[in-house]
């Protein structure tokens, strides 16, 4: 699935089914859902999951979780917009599910 493709699927009432958890909350929280988001991500492990974790924290607005959740996926505390990071995660994340 591409990133495209994958933005195009958020017009749909579910999440794509063939994606991994870390993707499935990735898009749910772009839908609105940061509960179900995080959830998905608590069950998860993997720095893929972390990261994701780290994303929703920040949009929560928790900074010191989330840096937390950065050192977890090994990657640095984003500082950017939440709409850049989520465009780089999704194309990250869709890159290594191929």
């Amino acid at each position: 699935m591409t990133l495209a493709e994958f933005q195009r699927s958020l017009t749909a009432r579910t999440a794509p089914r063939d994606v991994a958890p870390a993707l499935a909350a990735l898009w749910w929280a772009k839908k609105g859902d940061w509960d179900k988001a995080h959830k998905i991500v608590m069950d998860a492990d993997g720095r893929d999951a972390a990261w994701v974790h780290a994303y929703l924290h920040r949009v929560e607005g928790d900074a010191g979780n989330a840096a937390y959740w950065y050192r977890q996926a090994s990657r640095p505390v984003a500082s950017g917009t939440l709409d850049r990071e989520w465009d780089a995660i999704a194309a990250a994340l869709l890159r290594d599910d191929d």
